[in-house]
């Protein structure tokens, strides 16, 4: 049953929800700062020893065409570091002005005074848009999230860039199995992994590469077996095989020896006699050569960045219907005969969300309602559109807001009025609960 006290609108639990909001333009615009003073520093130490060096070159007697060419290259560099900087500011304006368009939208919420207020449906109109747009991104969907937000204005709103770029980068893992893309955004974001304790993923991925490494220099010797009678070629493909578990070894030496953990060592290092056989799999080295670990590594990467982003690791739209859906869950919904491909069909209602062919495996794991305590009136009546209250205040409340003799105004309905939540109080009905 409805209550007319729920309708008070409490800003403040929407903001729990919409946290991700304000913090991703801010971790953003956090990088591009971060991005700026290293890139500031970086060229300031290269030009300061350039002008040395020109200043000393001068000081020479050194000819003229010398100096004009040593000022000329500071000159160059200079307008370098002046159009990184212009992007990065652009991109520094552009996190600042998102910022400012999401606070404004948040704020709205201390505006309205209950969930019937009109300015509360084209609220949350906005803020389901902006929830199908963070679904659509993390499926894989850009060009119809970009629609949706430009068709609904919401461009400032919504994060497409930065799923854009995760996505690219989870996709050349997954897909491309390639660790160079992942491993130049684990080197630009250094500083903020060490924060976060991401550092997880770049040895991980470092991993990889060895793994790749090991697995080529036993493709080379296999190869180098089945030309065994011809010596030459055996002698050139045993140079080349070796060559790669060289390259392998420096490269386990710079980047995985600091790890710490002599366990995983210990099977790094057991890769260089154990190749990769799927046919008769040699554990723990089999778990390594596995194909299994680019999805591995595409599924770390995507929790690492939105873990540094400070984006919720699953749609906030499934956590938006899981709420609703969980107030809605009987055990009937998901009863062992409800849940029988032979009694499916006869045993839900498509009246009921949870029962829906959409949403019902959402709501599987979802908790049922704990209904401890009933507020259910001793007079309750049904409205037309389905909605119970107690008749008592029903008629209170229609009788404070002015409605008409003979008519039943529905709380939750238009707060204008003189709509389809405008009833003749003939069509009110009582409810029997059994």
């Amino acid at each position: 049953m409805v209550e007319l006290t729920s309708i008070e609108l409490n800003p403040d639990t929407h903001i729990l929800l919409d946290q991700p909001l304000l913090r991703t333009p801010y971790n953003l615009s956090r990088q591009t700062f971060k991005a700026a003073q290293r890139l500031i520093e970086h060229q300031t130490h290269i030009l300061l020893k350039d002008i040395s060096v020109a200043a000393q070159s001068a000081s020479a007697s050194a000819s003229p065409s010398k100096s004009i060419s040593d000022l000329d290259s500071i000159l160059a560099k200079l307008h370098t570091l002046q159009r990184k900087l212009s992007t990065l500011h652009e991109d520094e304006k552009r996190h600042i002005q998102a910022s400012k368009s999401r606070i404004s939208h948040l704020s709205e919420l201390y505006n309205m005074q209950s969930l019937v207020d009109v300015k509360y449906d084209a609220w949350s109109r906005t803020r389901l848009s902006r929830l199908l747009v963070d679904y659509l991104l993390r499926q894989g969907y850009f060009e119809s999230a970009k629609a949706l937000a430009g068709r609904k204005g919401i461009e400032e709103l919504v994060d497409v860039e930065a799923f854009m770029g995760a996505l690219r980068i989870e996709k050349s893992l997954r897909e491309g199995r390639d660790t160079r893309e992942a491993l130049a955004w684990c080197k630009e974001n250094a500083q903020l992994l060490k924060k976060v304790g991401g550092e997880g993923l770049e040895y991980q991925l470092r991993l990889q590469q060895y793994v790749e490494l090991v697995r080529q220099g036993h493709e080379m010797a296999r190869e180098r077996m089945r030309d065994e009678f011809e010596f030459e070629e055996e002698e050139e493909g045993e140079g080349e095989a070796e060559a790669k578990f060289v390259e392998a070894r420096a490269y386990a030496r710079r980047f995985l020896v600091g790890n710490g953990d002599l366990d995983l060592l210990g099977r790094v290092a057991g890769l260089l006699a154990y190749r990769p056989d799927p046919e008769r799999p040699t554990e723990p080295y089999a778990s390594l050569y596995s194909d299994a670990r680019w999805a591995f590594l595409a599924g770390l990467f995507l929790q690492t960045h939105h873990n540094l982003y400070s984006l919720p690791p699953r749609p906030l739209l499934h956590s938006v219907l899981s709420a609703g859906l969980s107030a809605l869950k009987t055990p009937s919904c998901h009863s062992k005969i409800a849940s029988s491909s032979a009694n499916s069909a006869s045993s839900t209602t498509t009246v009921c969300p949870i029962c829906s062919t959409e949403l019902n495996e959402l709501a599987r794991n979802v908790p049922y309602a704990q209904h401890r305590q009933s507020v259910v009136e001793d007079d309750p009546v049904v409205l037309p559109n389905g909605r119970i209250y107690g008749r008592r205040r029903l008629e209170e409340w229609n009788e404070k807001t002015g409605t008409a003799a003979g008519w039943v105004r529905d709380p939750m309905g238009d707060p204008l009025g003189w709509d389809e939540s405008t009833f003749k109080a003939s069509e009110v009905e009582k409810v029997f609960i059994m």
